[in-house]
């Protein structure tokens, strides 16, 4: 609770401030809670407060928002989306010279070179993997991801609602842990896993906040899950735990920050924004009150494994399938086929 509250507060406080006309001029569509001040410390200070944001739910519908023409300077997808925005003309390169410390940032970096250009700065970035109630559960049943097929947790099992996480765990469970390339016959088996977890979700879970609220009141008692979450919880005092050395891995994924095409207001604005993004006291903040990790890959490696650890960032030895970009016609498709699953068919 003390998590949630200090970034709600802290929010509403630099909401109440009655200076920030001037730096509402950036517009930034974003993922909601990523408002937070804490991540832009700096261009808070040198503007008098935070830019304009609006707010997406999924990749999908931001992308739709883009295409109708809806204005924005910035925007924040992950890293399947950057070469499906780009090649429908949304984006456009970044000007690596202007990010102050572009020699710090992730090597994850170079996933996101389009025609020699980079299209996205890796701001953000975590883990996704089995996470449950240690009281409602037995634990001796949490080694393995066929644990979500498990009748015995049928109505008590939540999935994100997202297509590139929930494609993470059906393709991790039918044995594909890198899915640069997936086949259509890999394709086809993680459906057909997903849809037999289906018949044991309550409900496909949208943000932290929800998920969290649903494994507090025990309501759900496994789910496919951000670090975020046990990170949250058990700060809280809930029984929770995550296993990301499941038999068949967890999956790890990184988002980011690009230039939309044709942003109303000024670029200058916008790097401040992702100069603010790459400071050593972000990366701090994001780790310890968020339990994510920062694109500043410099401040990341001077926090130390310990700390890492402790919010489900470290390194394990079972296989982590890795976020990276994706064919976007297979991808496409992923998008096609988790809706029917989640509609029953």
């Amino acid at each position: 609770m003390l998590r949630t509250l200090k970034r709600t507060t802290t929010a509403i406080a630099f909401a109440a401030m009655p200076t920030l006309a001037a730096a509402q001029e950036l517009i930034v569509l974003d993922w909601s809670g990523f408002e937070d001040p804490g991540f832009i410390g700096a261009y808070i200070k040198e503007h008098g407060g935070p830019p304009n944001y609006s707010f997406f739910g999924e990749e999908e519908e931001a992308f739709q928002k883009l295409r109708a023409g809806f204005e924005v300077d910035v925007a924040h997808p992950c890293s399947q989306s950057v070469s499906k925005w780009q090649l429908a003309g949304l984006i456009e390169p970044l000007d690596t010279s202007r990010i102050d410390r572009w020699d710090d940032v992730n090597e994850v970096k170079e996933a996101f070179v389009i025609d020699g250009d980079y299209y996205m700065l890796p701001t953000d970035w975590g883990t996704t993997s089995l996470v449950y109630r240690t009281d409602l559960v037995n634990a001796s049943k949490m080694d393995s991801l066929q644990a979500f097929l498990d009748p015995e947790f049928a109505g008590r099992v939540s999935l994100p609602n997202n297509v590139d996480d929930v494609y993470a765990l059906g393709l991790l469970a039918t044995g594909v842990t890198d899915w640069s390339d997936v086949t259509q016959e890999q394709f086809e088996a993680a459906s057909a896993w997903l849809r037999q977890a289906h018949s044991n979700v309550v409900t496909y879970w949208a943000d932290n906040a929800e998920l969290a609220q649903l494994m507090t009141t025990g309501e759900v008692a496994l789910a496919w899950a951000w670090n975020e979450t046990p990170t949250t919880l058990i700060g809280e005092g809930i029984p929770v735990a995550s296993n990301r050395e499941a038999a068949e891995g967890s999956s790890s994924w990184f988002c980011g920050y690009v230039n939309v095409v044709d942003g109303p207001n000024s670029e200058d604005l916008m790097y401040d924004f992702l100069n603010a993004w790459m400071e050593p006291a972000t990366a701090d903040y994001i780790v310890e009150a968020w339990g994510y990790g920062s694109g500043n890959q410099t401040q990341m490696a001077s926090l130390g494994s310990g700390v890492l650890d402790s919010v489900g960032l470290g390194e394990v030895s079972a296989p982590v399938l890795a976020q990276g970009p994706l064919d976007n016609k297979m991808r496409e498709q992923m998008i096609v086929e988790f809706e029917k699953i989640k509609a029953g068919f």
